[in-house]
């Protein structure tokens, strides 16, 4: 299987996918698959936009809209996770993953899924040690702050993705590993980026929460992004033990290291995304101690033995199958004759794909509860409640 590997998408999708072409005919080889470590930017109209953690000066639509609308169909499969620059509220919608648009499937803030034989595993957002013990707590309107805390990678879905047992092919983070230069040519990297030098020296560049996944994975291969620069390493789980082949990437701009192809082997296609039983066991298994207010989560404490959990959802997926939901339009694509208002849409919307993923679980949807999720005094009444979200749905 050939995979192009992609840095920083920051919406520059048809860059990207021109890329892939151009490799293609010149290299007279077909690329199954496109992954995305980060900051891919999946904008689809000017509401999108007030959602992206990125100066007003610097907020561009891109081309991602495109995709979303029907407009272009992405022309390889591509996979994705989140990075530190995204329209966190569409995000959202896909907590558990699901397709942003046709051919263009979101990991969720943290996942598992099957393409071919091949297991892939990804965490999105970047490492804050303030957020890391907290909930999920911020729900859109965005203020100053929560637009930027939303993307902070937290406990919940590192302890999630720490319960995998079974091989994992690749993994995919948006910031770096801790201490993954110890693994490569850090001097060369200073060279180029020397900024760079003291935290390597100091032990503080990259995210402590992938540097545990790392050591408990030990995927074959794992990609990030996230500081817009080429470096690969290779690190060696214990002596005899397998190794990682890490490889980080730039953002997509001319010149720039941002694409790489990589073979690896597999079971001849056809491929396609599919969801992973383990995965699903594991999600179904911590959902009840999903945390979604700003105290930190409680999950250590679940019932049932995760073998129950693997049988209950095999059954179900011999059932239905191991094809994500179909994609669907929550929000009108950005069209530059009519420019979305405020009143176009308002609240927070039941992505159709997350409803039918937790139906297909027998799971709760809790993903818009904002009663816990806000900073209120506890003495709020609900009619007091009701009155503070009316207005925070109406408000720009």
């Amino acid at each position: 299987m050939k995979i192009a590997v992609e840095g920083c998408m920051h919406g520059d999708l048809d860059k990207v996918y021109e890329t892939i072409k151009y490799i293609e005919n010149t290299r007279n080889i077909k690329i199954d698959l496109l992954l995305c470590c980060g900051d891919f930017q999946a904008v689809r109209n000017e509401k999108d936009m007030e959602c992206l953690s990125v100066p007003p000066k610097y907020r561009e639509m891109k081309s991602f809209w495109k995709y979303y609308a029907g407009q272009e169909v992405a022309p390889v499969p591509t996979i994705f996770i989140g990075g530190n620059h995204e329209a966190s509220n569409y995000l959202w919608e896909l907590y558990y993953g699901g397709w942003a648009a046709p051919n263009i499937y979101f990991l969720g803030f943290s996942g598992v899924v099957k393409f071919g034989n091949i297991r892939i595993g990804g965490l999105s957002g970047i490492y804050n040690a303030r957020h890391y013990h907290l909930g999920h707590f911020e729900r859109p309107p965005y203020n100053d702050s929560t637009i930027r805390s939303v993307y902070h990678v937290r406990e919940y879905d590192v302890h999630k993705l720490m319960q995998v047992e079974e091989p994992i092919d690749i993994f995919l983070s948006h910031d770096w590993p801790l201490g993954i230069t110890d693994y490569g040519n850090w001097k060369e990297l200073v060279r180029h980026k020397k900024h760079f030098k003291d935290e390597i020296q100091q032990g503080t560049l990259g995210s402590k929460a992938a540097a545990q996944l790392l050591e408990k994975l030990k995927p074959s291969y794992w990609f990030s992004a996230h500081l817009h620069c080429k470096f690969t390493a290779l690190v060696q789980h214990e002596e005899g033990g397998p190794m990682t082949k890490f490889l980080a990437l730039d953002k997509c701009l001319p010149g720039r290291k941002f694409l790489q192809i990589v073979d690896i082997e597999s079971d001849p296609g056809p491929f396609e995304v599919q969801y992973d039983e383990e995965w699903l066991a594991i999600t179904r298994k911590f959902n009840c101690v999903l945390p979604l207010t700003n105290q930190r989560g409680n999950f250590g404490n679940t019932q049932l033995d995760m073998q129950d959990f693997r049988q209950w959802v095999r059954s179900r997926l011999e059932d239905r199958g191991a094809k994500p939901c179909e994609f669907s339009q929550t929000a009108p694509p950005y069209n530059r004759s009519h420019p979305v208002s405020n009143t176009t849409f308002l609240g927070h919307p039941r992505n159709p794909q997350t409803v039918s993923f937790l139906e297909f679980l027998d799971l709760p949807y809790v993903l818009d509860n904002a009663l816990e999720s806000r900073d209120f005094p506890a003495s709020l009444t609900q009619k007091d409640f009701l009155k503070v979200t009316t207005f925070f749905l109406l408000v720009p």
